[in-house]
């Protein structure tokens, strides 16, 4: 019996020593970071700007039509029910085309930003990559959310899809 709990002890320490030392964690502040990558300062300034442009450009279609469109409310009464249906019709193609011409400014900087932003991506995590490699880290996480940046060490997806019969 004293053989068990020697054995028992032993096992348990060991254990416990290959938990303790299996895992090397470290958290990192992604956003501090980025905002002082100077890539992403100029990024961060060309989508600015192109985002004022196209503002810009929509706002000033956007006000061409809404005098137009005050123009017709106060001399619709005067035109004939085909006039009025005309320029009804106008307007309203008018209108639809101020909206898909800020559908795609938004798809266009959404492209920009994705573009912009890629290289930055990559550049940072091969800098994270190389840190961790060097200091023997195994995951490091970003300490303002609960987002894993970087893992290192098995993954247990195979094991886990064997045991599900995936």
């Amino acid at each position: 019996m004293k053989k068990l709990s020697v054995l028992f002890a032993a096992v348990m320490m060991l254990m416990s020593y290959g938990v303790a030392k299996a895992q090397k964690i470290a958290t990192a502040d992604v956003n501090s970071i980025l905002e002082m990558m100077p890539d992403k300062k100029k990024a961060d300034e060309q989508l600015m700007s192109f985002f004022k442009a196209k503002q810009a450009d929509i706002q000033k279609q956007a006000q061409a039509f809404q005098k137009e469109v005050e123009e017709y409310q106060k001399t619709g009464a005067k035109l004939t029910i085909a006039q009025r249906q005309a320029k009804e019709q106008e307007l309203q193609k008018k209108q639809q085309n101020i909206q898909q011409l800020s559908d795609a400014a938004q798809r266009d900087y959404q492209q920009r930003q994705q573009d912009a932003y890629a290289p930055i991506d990559k550049k940072f995590n091969d800098a994270v990559e190389k840190a961790a490699k060097a200091n023997g880290w195994d995951y490091i996480f970003d300490s303002n959310t609960i987002g894993l940046i970087y893992k290192a060490g098995p993954d247990a997806t195979a094991a886990i899809k064997k045991e599900l019969g995936l």
